[in-house]
């Protein structure tokens, strides 16, 4: 661009010397001829130059920087969670005030072990901080980002200690009322019984003592194989993990599991997408998991004219894997969806409460998560994430 714009104003200056000279020259034909000539050559390479320059692309203006948002600085400022910019070779730079109190003087015993914590690779997980209260666990948020070039980490911090800690109190209570509950169904009737059985035996009702030692045995024995499931709740197996291609272990839990629902009139469809799912886990633990999500959702449709059980296997955002189990059944009464992994609950009469208390504990296990989702059709279901 630059050169034609010099042929551009070399064409006038020629154009302008070849006025002069033509003026100057008018009683000598011969250099009149030769000005405009030469005129007429610097008028034809102005031409060009013009011509190319009008057909060149103009540079963009500049973007205009953005406008200050106060309301946002004050959001940031205010937010609460603590935050922080981690670059390469630079200290944790706080960006509000929950981040810049979390290192104040009398809140973090080490600030510089505090903010080691934060050098970690994106993802989230769960940190225990060295304060002056003791140990309070947090949750730990790092996500990378680039601004204007420049490679940035952004760590969130949010103390939880209250929060589990309430939780867990409520996870003990409503335990401790379950266990209560079963035990003394069957410790009541065996101190009844073993306080008449002497005054039955004085009696000679050896019928009735009889009658009574049978109770006594089965009321025992039901106590001893509510200790059973209580310590498979309590003590799961450690996983053997190993990669496993989940089409034909999920064709395996499908085979297994399809026969009990042809008998009460239902199907069972699978899919998986795409077929090459693989996942690093122990197999059998997670057929367990699948055929127990399974059974409890046969039960729940019972009665039903045509239950259907799906199980679906696909990636989610984050290449995260996710194994949803539904069925069409009555669902989970509403209230209860966070008491339903509590070991020993159960609405079902005559169950056990250990079946989605295993399945918890052997997901975690297997490194993953359950939850319970609601389907806008109705129905339970049941999602699994590693």
């Amino acid at each position: 661009m630059a050169f034609e714009r010099t042929r551009v104003v070399a064409s006038a200056l020629v154009l302008t010397a070849s006025a002069v000279g033509a003026g100057a020259s008018l009683d000598a034909p011969r250099v009149l001829v030769a000005c405009a000539l030469v005129g007429l050559a610097a008028a034809a390479v102005s031409w060009v130059a013009l011509s190319r320059l009008a057909h060149q692309p103009r540079p963009s203006p500049p973007e205009p920087r953005p406008a200050p948002r106060p309301d946002l600085d004050a959001a940031l400022e205010h937010a609460p969670l603590a935050l922080w910019r981690l670059t390469a070779g630079q200290s944790p730079l706080a960006l509000n005030a929950a981040a810049r109190r979390l290192i104040a003087p009398g809140r973090a015993v080490e600030p510089a072990a505090l903010l080691a914590l934060l050098d970690a690779d994106p993802g989230r997980r769960i940190v225990a901080l060295p304060t002056e209260h003791g140990q309070e666990r947090a949750v730990l948020a790092v996500s990378a980002l680039t601004v204007q070039g420049e490679a940035w980490r952004l760590a969130a911090l949010a103390p939880i200690e209250s929060e589990l800690e309430t939780e867990a109190l409520g996870a003990w209570r409503q335990l401790v009322q379950v266990l209560t509950h079963e035990i003394m169904n069957s410790l009541t009737p065996i101190a009844s019984l073993a306080t008449s059985a002497p005054l039955l035996l004085e009696a000679g009702e050896h019928e009735e003592l009889r009658a009574a030692l049978a109770v006594l045995a089965r009321r025992a024995a039901h106590l001893q194989g509510f200790v059973e499931r209580y310590r498979s709740v309590s003590q799961p197996p450690a996983p053997t993990l190993a990669d496993t291609p989940l089409l034909p272990l999920l064709q395996a839990v499908q085979r297994l599991v399809q026969p009990a629902w042809a008998a009460a009139g239902g199907t069972v469809t699978l899919r998986v997408d795409p077929e090459t799912l693989a996942l690093r886990t122990d197999a059998a633990q997670l057929e367990q998991v699948l055929i127990n999500l399974a059974q409890n959702a046969l039960q729940a449709c019972a009665g039903r004219a045509s239950p259907q059980l799906s199980i679906d296997a696909h990636l989610s955002r984050g290449a995260r894997l996710r194994l949803t189990v539904a069925d069409n059944g009555p669902g989970v009464a509403p209230g209860l969806e966070q008491r339903i992994f509590t070991p020993f609950f159960t609405t079902r009469e005559g169950g056990s409460g250990v079946g989605l208390a295993v399945v918890r504990q052997l997901v975690h296990g297997l490194g993953g998560t359950v939850r319970h989702a609601k389907r806008p059709g109705g129905g339970a279901c049941f999602v699994l994430t590693f």
